[in-house]
């Protein structure tokens, strides 16, 4: 192996977000050697992107919430897709983590009594969205960075992680990466990785990620030896932006539907009234106020309609359009101006005031927005153990967006950000217990260091290739329009075709120009596997899933299935690589415990 500078850490964290920088707190408060490696700057996570709230059952407004209430919402939320154990754990400790951060010096909206506001939000019972304005995943990172600093951690910024190494044993022993700004190579040895990589949202035209989510996590864990389940559960965010289009995607926090507003269609309806049971139809209402509340009073108080899981809200805008009922650019419309004061949007929904005003010219507290779905989280991820977030694979760890069976088939608003506490903790703990029970590699798989700086070398040498631009714009016009919200058996054929020919040939004989040094071009050739790796699981899950279940829409499935909610799908490859041969089995759900099977039939 050329030498190449090289860094040893008993625990290695990929990813700055909530879950790798809360990892990175429990394994260094143990004593250990923690590195931190980041694609990009260390506050500039996608977890910032979190505006509305951290879900947890602390009864702060409504003091009946407990978690297991905030379990059962769960569940149901991921229509019983879901790591049971995963939700349970996380509605039991969440609370927790929320006042750790407080303790740490979060500073969360407060009710009158001094406590911790909660807000409302989509499939929740009651109130429980612990917030900071619309601004709370930049708290939460504020919070989480400055207990990592002032703890002494390592963080290597703007350092793309290529290849996850084993040693002669098959267990992880560390990683192989670059610097992006000087493309030199750098190797990371270690007794335990956790992936806290985020997701996977720049493989679809229309997303609220940002440019590092390539599904890197996904990925490198896949070609490790780890198993991917429900890759087929994409979330698409019912409220992004759609105009300008230079800023479609750009998320629109439930956090204002939350605060009371609603959505309309060109007719100037409430629509969503009409997507509910025939028995919680408010038809006959006269006013907003009056269909509010005939709402309430016959759906056991229940939120309004806009308020509805994000599935089903994302189901109903897209039906509205497709209806000829949209707004002038494709969306629906989002109502809070004539709603509430000027005064109250602007102290609790500060970013979305000034997003729209600056990027849209658009004055909320006047103006309706126009918004529509865009893709936004991955409910699919690393199956991982739900106590330890242990894979398959000794020494490999996954916490947040990157890990699978905590959110099923559809994930509620504001249980991701507690999600990347409560599991961060728990995978910091594990990892730090394997250590100390004597875990760790025994050498480090120099062959597979050359072979991932080989690959990643290779588009400099080709000629006659194409531009990697090229193949990403295809493959995400190609995976919004037959991977989408709404799917069907032909489409999903038709991609896995171009994906396992015609894409996979493309990634293979990408082109690249001039150094290494500050190239976004070969930047994004190195994703690119990545993509196309994400893209064919995600493909392969659809098609295998014969139903519509949460995230998951077949058009020429359009109900769910009974047999096909006792199983998830794993995926695997052989070969390392996404060229490799892609595989997926039923994975039966774990068996849930009778007391917790109680829970989901109480308060139907």
């Amino acid at each position: 192996m050329t030498e190449y500078e090289h860094h040893d850490y008993d625990v290695l964290i990929i990813g700055a977000g909530g879950a790798g920088l809360r990892a990175a707190i429990e394994a260094k408060q143990r004593g250990l050697r923690v590195g931190i490696v980041t694609k990009s700057l260390l506050g500039k996570a996608h977890t910032v992107m979190a505006e509305g709230g951290m879900a947890a059952a602390m009864g702060n407004v409504y003091p009946e919430d407990n978690w297991q209430v905030h379990f059962r919402d769960t569940m149901r939320g991921g229509k019983m897709l879901n790591n049971y154990r995963m939700a349970e754990l996380h509605a039991k400790e969440a609370p927790d983590r929320v006042y750790e951060l407080e303790q740490w010096g979060a500073l969360f909206d407060r009710t009158k009594d001094g406590k911790i506001l909660q807000r409302d939000f989509g499939g929740h019972r009651y109130a429980r969205l612990a917030h900071v304005g619309d601004r709370t995943g930049l708290e939460l990172i504020r919070t989480l960075q400055q207990k990592v600093v002032s703890m002494g951690t390592d963080v290597f910024m703007e350092c793309k992680v290529l290849r996850l190494v084993h040693d002669s044993a098959g267990r992880i022993a560390g990683a192989v990466a670059y610097w992006r700004p000087t493309g030199e190579f750098v190797t990371f040895r270690a007794k335990a990785v956790i992936l806290a990589t985020g997701g996977v949202g720049k493989s679809w035209k229309f997303t609220s990620n940002s440019w590092e989510s390539t599904g890197d996590g996904h990925a490198m864990a896949l070609w490790a030896g780890a198993e991917l389940i429900d890759m087929e559960c994409i979330q698409f965010h019912p409220t992004g932006m759609v105009w300008p289009l230079s800023v479609r995607g750009l998320l629109v926090t439930e956090g204002v539907r939350g605060d009371g507003g609603v959505l309309k269609n060109s007719n100037g309806e409430r629509f969503m009234f009409n997507y509910v049971a025939d028995m919680f139809r408010a038809e006959t209402a006269e006013s907003e106020e009056e269909a509010d509340k005939w709402y309430a009073d016959h759906s056991a108080g229940r939120r309004p309609p806009d308020l509805l899981p994000r599935d089903e809200v994302a189901r109903a805008i897209n039906n509205e359009v497709k209806s000829g009922r949209g707004t002038p650019h494709g969306g629906v419309y989002l109502d809070i101006g004539s709603r509430r004061s000027a005064e109250y949007i602007r102290r609790r929904l500060p970013s979305m005031y000034h997003q729209f005003m600056e990027l849209a010219g658009v004055d909320i507290t006047r103006e309706m927005m126009e918004i529509g779905p865009t893709c936004h989280y991955i409910m699919g991820g690393v199956k991982v153990d739900a106590d330890t977030a242990a894979t398959r694979v000794e020494g490999l760890y996954a916490a947040g967006e990157v890990a699978g069976g905590m959110h099923g088939a559809n994930r509620l608003g504001g249980n991701s950000l507690s999600d990347l506490v409560v599991f961060g903790r728990r995978a910091g703990t594990a990892a730090a217990d394997y250590i100390e029970g004597g875990g760790g590699p025994v050498d480090f798989a120099t062959g597979e260091v050359d072979a991932a700086i080989a690959e990643a070398l290779a588009p400099f040498t080709r000629e006659g290739g194409e531009s990697p631009y090229d193949i990403q714009r295809d493959l995400q016009e190609m995976m919004q329009a037959n991977v989408g919200i709404i799917r069907n058996g032909a489409e999903l054929e038709d991609a896995l075709v171009q994906l396992d020919g015609t894409f996979t040939e493309r990634v293979a004989n990408v082109t690249v120009t001039g150094g290494r040094a500050y190239n976004p071009g070969w930047n994004l050739a190195t994703d690119l596997p990545s993509m196309i790796t994400v893209s064919k699981t995600v493909t392969r899950g659809a098609i295998g899933r014969e139903e519509s279940r949460g995230g998951h829409t077949r058009e020429d499935f359009p109900k769910a299935s009974a047999e096909f909610g006792t199983f998830n799908l794993a995926h695997r490859v052989s070969g390392g690589t996404y060229e490799g041969e892609f595989s997926v089995a039923r994975s039966p759900l774990l068996t849930m415990p009778d007391e917790l099977k109680a829970l989901l039939e109480e308060a139907k």
